[in-house]
């Protein structure tokens, strides 16, 4: 999958690296629209489980064929139930805040993540504290996020405030279970088997809470479970990999910068193929929360700091 990592450390952005992570947070907020078109046919945490269940069977492939696929030590065990326990959150809340919100709305606050992930980064990972730059980007971010909130009326139909909090709900399952992805437990199992413990912890547990949100069949269409094996074996098994794969190639901090494309991608997306509204509050928002993100991210070089 491209050049390996360099002998120093990750290698720098190439084209082929570039290209591919504009891939991919073009194939995550396209992701949103299909959570969005499977709820008209599926009960939302009826087919976030079923979608955790296709992606369950084709990680395991994947590492099996790898050689991979090995006994658990019990702390990994301990983690990884803990990991996907906060991935069930994550997607149990996405899945429902779709219902109720646009695809506008739930990409902005969703991927507002980093601003949440570098408070409980600060709190505790040692190795990650605040810094001005980080705080000037939490808190732009932050405003944008607050913004895309606020955003009502008719530069908003579709929305609710009910949709937006659970989209919030679920930026904050996403950054608590990255926080234990970096505990060393965790991290030195490897992203491959993170991810199977994410999705194989959160199946049961999606498909056994299910029904208490109402009936799991609504109007079933073919293109809702083509949309639904879509997620499960391509966004989810494809996409999330090659993301992981790709943190593992180039410098981490250059990769989640790129996070920042998808709520714009999830605001174009939402209006070309839904026709969702666009006011300026939801377009500065999203520019908020963009620029914030960078800033979270953002790193002085080597040179910088020798200086």
């Amino acid at each position: 999958m491209g050049a390996p990592r360099g002998a120093n450390g990750p290698k720098g952005l190439d084209l082929f690296g570039g290209a591919s992570l504009v891939a991919v947070m073009l194939l995550l907020a396209f992701n949103q629209v299909l959570i969005k078109q499977t709820n008209v046919g599926l009960q939302p945490v009826f087919a976030a489980g079923l979608r955790s269940a296709v992606a369950t069977v084709c990680v395991g492939l994947w590492l099996w064929r790898r050689g991979r696929l090995t006994r658990a030590t019990r702390a990994v065990a301990r983690e990884g139930t803990l990991l996907g326990v906060f991935f069930a959150g994550e997607f149990l809340c996405l899945f429902l805040a779709l219902d109720f919100t646009t695809v506008s709305h739930a990409s902005i606050i969703f991927y507002s993540m980093p601003v949440w992930l570098a408070l409980m980064s600060h709190v505790w990972l040692p190795g990650d504290r605040m810094t001005l730059t980080k705080g000037v980007g939490l808190a732009m971010a932050f405003a944008g996020t607050v913004a895309a909130l606020f955003t009502r009326g008719e530069a908003a139909a579709g929305a609710s405030v009910a949709g937006d909090l659970l989209a919030l709900g679920a930026a904050l399952g996403w950054a608590a279970q990255t926080v234990i992805a970096r505990r060393p437990v965790m991290a030195e199992a490897g992203a491959e088997q993170q991810l199977f413990w994410m999705v194989l912890v959160s199946a049961p547990i999606l498909l056994a809470v299910s029904p208490a949100f109402g009936p799991l069949i609504r109007a079933l269409q073919p293109m809702h479970i083509v949309a639904l094996l879509f997620q499960g074996v391509v966004v989810v098994s494809g996409g999330f990999i090659t993301f992981l794969w790709l943190l593992s190639v180039y410098a981490p901090t250059t990769v989640a910068s790129f996070s920042f494309l998808t709520p714009i991608f999830g605001l174009a997306i939402g209006r070309l193929l839904l026709g969702e509204p666009l006011g300026a509050r939801i377009v500065v928002s999203c520019l908020l929360v963009g620029a914030g993100i960078l800033l979270i991210n953002y790193r002085p070089s080597a040179r910088v700091r020798a200086a």
